[in-house]
């Protein structure tokens, strides 16, 4: 601390105002960068970049809508007061489809905006939960236990079904099952200009409904100057990432173009858990003063071996890598127990200045997605599991082969379950801003058309026809969406939100797998429409470098594909009432925040063990649960070279009474047991995430980074021996910059994870079931790799 102290004389503080050219009005959010030290001006236009080293220094000032500022300051023995004025662009820059649905710096609502150099430093082929890990209440797991591959967030005990995900304003998640396969896009983080990360329910957005956090993912990002990047990265387990990025700047001042171009693959962690993802962007852009148009594609194409099953308990501990899929097979595991999909996404954009005041945009989009998981079925292995129907011929509505005077009535076989679905729709806005005022009109529509069907490729007995299809049932799902949002400042200090949404969903099902196909309930049919009212309201007050916000937010979420294969048990839409408190507070070289929530459910859909009409285990409609918390975050700079972060969550998420269905396999039934006040499952009551930087020369960053979650019940009963431990995991990055050595920029970035070889695992699932009158309780969990390393060598031309 007296080192500190003393370097500490040496440096100085450089700040100052940040205002219109034109109108000579504050320029808020505005970004101030200097010697890799990043600064944000607030609503006045004031910013402070703290304790700079004596010495000379360019310092950059950007913001969306003005050209880029620069200035060469000499820091001597005095603070440096500036008086910075920002041109407006000729260009019209705004992106107005994410501007409509993303929380302002002064709505009511808590969140984390991670900044495109932020994302660069963590892009090293993890999948893009991994770049999230570090924000307020995020807790993230792998299949094949690197980050390659499928992998799962948590965002307050919620999982990514309850994470509504745009991509530039337009609807990411899945129609059917409402949940987020980032490993469809692979590499997307290469081509994010920013994201932000809304926790609670947020203000209204399109898509499926925000149950627990909402994320906004931004490409449309102008680059007026010509560049090439090449990003290379090799890590443990022979993983590889390898980008190229191409763009061509501003052509004749109105025109651009950029392009990438990615591949991942990975040996994954987990046994056979290998993974080869390609994609690629391409975005083109005509902008004039007044307008802009933009049409991107974005394609992605994956191929993992499965590693979903997990490792069973009883050989956790010394088989930690073990991996079932495939193992139906006899000898060796089905070399192809793939999963296989492909996903391109078409979105077309357009934006326009009206007046002052008024300005408009809309987009329409596609996405088509299609693909298979295959899979290796044998007699033996369901036989031995206590069940061989799947291997029956009558199952696949075939009949037995008849041998002379033998009748077969199973066989090993390999079969392709196929998915194939069109997405498309429109979104738009209209947003009228006064000084006191900022009013946004919007909504969109959407329509997924998808076919799910079967086919069996080989069969070892015969009586099967390559290709032969045994099921194929269409669904339809349509979302309409309106909302208005009004912004009002009272003062100078004081705004008010208000946010009203209405929602229709509408949703077709003409069967559900998962049955045999000579069972009618294959054939069951579905029609069910839901009709929301989600209003929003809140206080903001900032003054003095504090903010202070009160919200409180109605969402409604519909059911998803699985939760309706019932005839009887129809479940309800579920309901939450949100309520956000927060205070936050930044000035020089500190910065901290606190937010308070309480998220009360009606009617949450969740997990019971019971099964449904088509013998399914399905979520069942609690009366009462909720989510109680309290996050607090903060930073503060101890010296140009040393600075640190944190965040902490402290939590309740319980359920206030519930009916739990045990298989019983003595009677072929199932028991119930009643609970009450149980912890919600995978909602740890601890979650924090630390980061501590030293910049020990220029152009070079080395940051601790760890994380902390602690223990999760892998069902709703709070059942000890139904759990995942707590767990500790470090990483050490390190990063060094290079400039204009033959190439105008280079990076070299080593990432060492899991420093001290925790054994911990990040998901699980579990199986409770009744056997000679004592309870069993089978679990399996996806564990995290050893001690690996990451390392990456970038190149900007």
């Amino acid at each position: 601390m007296a080192f500190i102290s003393i370097a500490a004389i040496c440096q100085q503080n450089i700040g100052g105002s940040i205002t219109n050219a034109t109108t000579h009005k504050p320029v808020a959010g505005a970004t101030i960068s200097i010697n890799r030290y990043t600064s944000f001006a607030d609503d006045k236009g004031q910013f402070v970049v703290p304790r700079v080293k004596k010495g000379v220094y360019i310092l950059k000032v950007s913001c969306v809508g003005f050209k880029e500022y620069e200035e060469q300051v000499s820091v001597g023995g005095s603070d440096i007061t500036l008086d910075i004025q920002l041109k407006e662009e000729a260009l019209y820059l705004q992106s107005l489809e994410v501007k409509s649905i993303r929380a302002a710096s002064n709505a009511p609502f808590a969140k984390t905006n991670i900044s495109k150099d932020d994302i660069a430093q963590n892009n090293l082929g993890q999948d893009l939960p991994f770049l999230l890990n570090q924000t307020p209440s995020v807790v993230i797991n792998s299949d094949a236990g690197n980050g390659v591959g499928y992998t799962a967030i948590h965002i307050r005990g919620t999982d990514a079904t309850r994470i509504n995900v745009t991509m530039n304003g337009i609807p990411y998640n899945d129609a059917e099952s409402q949940g987020t396969y980032f490993v469809d896009i692979p590499d997307f983080s290469s081509s994010l200009s920013s994201i932000q990360v809304q926790r609670g329910a947020g203000p209204s957005s399109n898509g499926t409904g925000a149950f627990g956090a909402t994320i906004n993912l931004q490409t449309n990002e102008l680059n007026d100057k010509a560049y090439a990047e090449v990003n290379n990265s090799y890590g443990s387990y022979n993983t590889w990432k390898n980008t190229v990025k191409v763009g061509t700047g501003l052509i004749n001042d109105h025109f651009t173009v950029d392009a990438r171009l990615s591949q991942i693959s990975s040996d994954g962690y987990i046994d056979r858990a290998s993974s080869s993802l390609k994609s690629f962007a391409f975005s083109t852009a005509y902008l004039t003063k007044n307008a802009s148009i933009r049409f991107n594609i974005f394609s992605g194409k994956e191929k993992t071996y499965q590693a979903w099953y997990g490792v069973p308990d009883y050989i956790i501990d010394s088989a930690r890598t073990y991996n079932q899929a495939g193992t139906e097979k006899p000898g060796s595991p089905y070399n192809n127990q793939t999963d296989n999909y492909q996903q391109d996404h078409y979105q077309l954009f357009y934006n326009q200045s009206i007046n002052s005041r008024w300005s408009f945009n809309t987009a329409v989009f596609m996405t088509y997605g299609r693909g298979y998981y295959e899979e290796y079925k044998g007699v033996d292995a369901e036989t031995a599991a206590g069940d061989n129907s799947q291997t029956s011929y009558a199952f696949y509505g075939l009949p037995n082969v008849v041998h002379g005077v033998d009748t077969t009535t199973n066989t090993d076989l390999i079969r392709q379950l196929w998915l194939d679905n069109h997405f498309y729709g429109q979104i738009g806005s209209f947003q009228y801003k006064t000084q006191k005022d900022e009013v946004t009109f919007g909504g969109g529509w959407t329509r997924y058309e998808g076919s799910h069907f079967g086919n069996i490729m080989w069969a070892e007995q015969g009586g099967v026809a390559p290709g032969y299809q045994y099921y194929k049932y269409p669904v339809l799902k349509t979302d309409e969406n309106i909302y208005v949002k009004w912004q009002h400042k009272f003062s100078s200090s004081l705004y008010t939100y208000a946010d009203m949404q209405y929602r229709q969903v509408y949703h077709r099902i003409n069967g559900f797998e998962g049955s045999a196909v000579t069972d009618p309930l294959s054939l069951l049919m579905v029609t069910k429409s839901f009709n929301f009212f989600n209003p929003k309201a809140g206080i903001t007050y900032m003054k003095n470098n504090w903010k202070m916000y009160l919200s409180y937010a109605l969402a409604n979420k519909e059911p998803n594909h699985d939760d309706l294969a019932t005839l009887t048990q129809t479940p309800k839409a579920e309901t939450l009432h949100d309520f956000e408190l927060g205070a936050e507070y930044k000035y020089k070289n500190l910065s901290y925040g606190i937010n308070l929530y309480y998220m009360l459910y009606k009617d949450q859909l969740v997990v019971t063990g019971k099964l449904n009409d088509v013998g399914s285990y399905t979520r069942v409609n609690v009366d009462n649960s909720y989510r109680a918390g309290i996050e607090l975050q903060g930073a503060y700079t101890f010296t140009k070279w040393l600075n640190a972060t944190a965040n902490l969550t402290l939590s309740q998420n319980k359920i206030n009474a519930f009916t739990e269905y045990v298989d019983n396999w003595d009677n072929g039934g199932q028991n119930t047991v009643n609970h009450s006040n149980t912890d919600i499952s995978f909602s740890p009551n601890v979650v924090s995430g630390n980061s501590i930087n030293f910049l020990p020369c220029k152009r070079s960053v080395i940051s601790f980074l760890g994380k902390y979650v602690s223990k999760q019940y892998l069902d709703n009963t709070q059942d000890n021996a139904r759990c995942l431990q707590s767990y500790y995991a470090e990483d050490l990055r390190m990063s060094y910059c290079i400039k204009n050595k033959g190439i105008r920029e280079w990076n070299f970035i080593l990432q060492l994870n899991n420093i001290f070889n925790a054994k911990y695992n990040s998901n699980g699932w579990t199986y409770p079931y009744i056997s000679g009158s004592t309870l069993v309780n089978s679990n399996g969990y996806f564990p995290m790799a050893p001690t690996n390393f990451m390392m990456a060598v970038n190149m900007k031309f």
